[in-house]
C-alpha cells in the first residue's frame, strides 16, 4: 500500500487498542505520502471513521475487505471501482493517532474484529516485504 517498513506489527497487545491487540499494521509513512490500492476492487467506504480518522475500506475479488486508515486526504469515494496500485488517498495522522503513518487491515468482512494477519495476506498477493 505504501513504500515503506512497518513500525507496529499485527497483534502487538497493549492498551492503546479496544480489543487489546493492534488489528493491522503501521507503515511509518510522513505526511502526504502516497497511499495505493492492494488489488482491484470496490470501496465501500471512504470518509471520517472515528478513531480511524479518514480512511478507505476496499472489497476485492477474493471477498477480503482492505482497509487504509489516519489519511490526510482521499482520493476516491464510495462505489467506486479502484485497480491494484491505483491511488486511494494520501497518508496523514488523522483520528486516534500518534503520528503520520498509514495504519492497514485486511478483514474478512467489512465490520471491525475480522482481522487478519495482513503482511501473511500481502505475501500471498507476490508483495515482498
Amino acid at each position: 500500500p505504501v513504500d515503506a517498513s512497518t513500525s507496529t506489527p499485527y497483534r502487538a497487545s497493549g492498551g492503546s487498542w479496544s480489543s487489546g491487540y493492534h488489528t493491522g499494521v503501521d507503515f511509518s509513512v510522513s505526511t502526504g505520502s502516497t497511499v495505493k490500492s492492494v488489488g482491484s476492487g470496490e470501496v465501500v467506504s471512504a470518509g471520517w471513521a472515528g478513531s480511524y480518522g479518514n480512511q478507505v475500506v476496499i472489497q476485492h475479488e477474493d471477498g477480503k475487505y482492505s482497509q487504509y486508515a489516519h489519511l490526510s486526504s482521499l482520493s476516491v469515494s464510495a462505489g467506486q471501482s479502484v485497480e491494484g496500485g491505483e491511488q486511494i488517498g494520501l497518508s496523514g495522522s488523522t483520528g486516534n493517532s500518534t503520528g503520520p503513518h498509514l495504519h492497514f487491515e485486511i478483514r474478512t468482512s467489512p465490520d471491525y474484529g475480522s482481522d487478519v494477519d495482513p503482511i501473511a495476506y500481502l505475501r500471498a498477493q507476490g508483495v515482498n516485504l
